[in-house]
């Protein structure tokens, strides 16, 4: 089974959550409808994010670490 996010425009989401209706909820099942918000919008929403961001820019270089030394 595979999960995707979409962005509707609002013109064409009243007809596509129609559409997806019409399937069985064996086929499809909405796990989440939600207004579209910016990345930037939905960091700024986060309490002490800003803050956070703010304090970590003061932070002398020597502090951070190389991008090898990342556990990804």
């Amino acid at each position: 089974m595979k999960t995707l996010t979409l962005k509707l425009d609002d013109t064409v989401n009243e007809k596509f959550i129609w559409l997806l209706e019409h399937f069985s909820s064996d086929e499809i099942k909405i796990l989440e409808q939600s207004d579209y918000v910016s990345d930037d919008e939905y960091l700024r929403s986060m309490a002490g994010m800003v803050e956070s961001i703010q304090e970590a820019r003061s932070e002398s270089a020597e502090k951070g670490v190389t991008r090898e030394q990342l556990d990804w």
